[in-house]
């Protein structure tokens, strides 16, 4: 039983000695850095992105000018991305017609797999695909470390939000009438 009582009083010591250490030892700039979310110091800044799609067309954020441009970073094996499938094309029905596009950045490695899941699915906005899987191009280039991510461009071609998902429809829609 004194064994017991020692290793909790010691135990309870140790705790009370760390805490003290925590509150008083000062912080590092190590301790203070903050990662910054993909794409942040983009912001406001032009987006440029070229590539060929998945079906041999040519996509440029360029030529999309004067159009509200959802990117869209995500993977047909990524079951978030797979249930936001639904909320994107329902934007996009609804606001394609008013200058809405979207541009998709897969980052799959079977081609095959993407062509028939988009073609099932009827996403007709452009795809890209490399096949690298997390070495994407495009998501090592904008530091792509969670999909689903979704950007969205202005019509002038600049990148004005990180976070399409929340409220994609409403953000769209703002920016639409900007």
């Amino acid at each position: 039983m004194k064994t017991m009582t020692a290793r909790a009083t010691s135990t309870a010591l140790m705790t009370l000695l760390l805490a003290a250490l925590a509150v008083s030892w000062p912080a590092t700039a190590q301790d203070k850095k903050v990662e910054k979310p993909a794409g942040s110091d983009l912001v406001g800044k032009p987006l440029s992105l070229e590539f060929t799609s998945v079906a041999g067309k040519p996509v440029s954020i360029a030529s999309l000018k004067g159009k509200v441009v959802l990117i869209d970073f995500w993977a047909t094996w990524c079951g978030p991305c797979v249930r936001e499938i639904p909320n994107v094309k329902a934007a996009y029905d609804k606001l394609h017609k008013k200058g809405f596009e979207i541009v998709g950045i897969s980052f799959d490695k079977d081609k095959e797999a993407l062509t028939k899941f988009v073609a099932s699915h009827e996403m007709t906005w452009g795809q890209y695909f490399d096949g690298k899987g997390w070495e994407n191009d495009f998501g090592r280039r904008f530091k792509i470390h969670s999909i689903p991510t979704m950007w969205l461009v202005d019509k002038k071609g600049n990148l004005r939000d990180l976070n399409g998902r929340a409220d994609l429809e409403d953000k769209v829609a703002k920016l639409l009438a900007e």
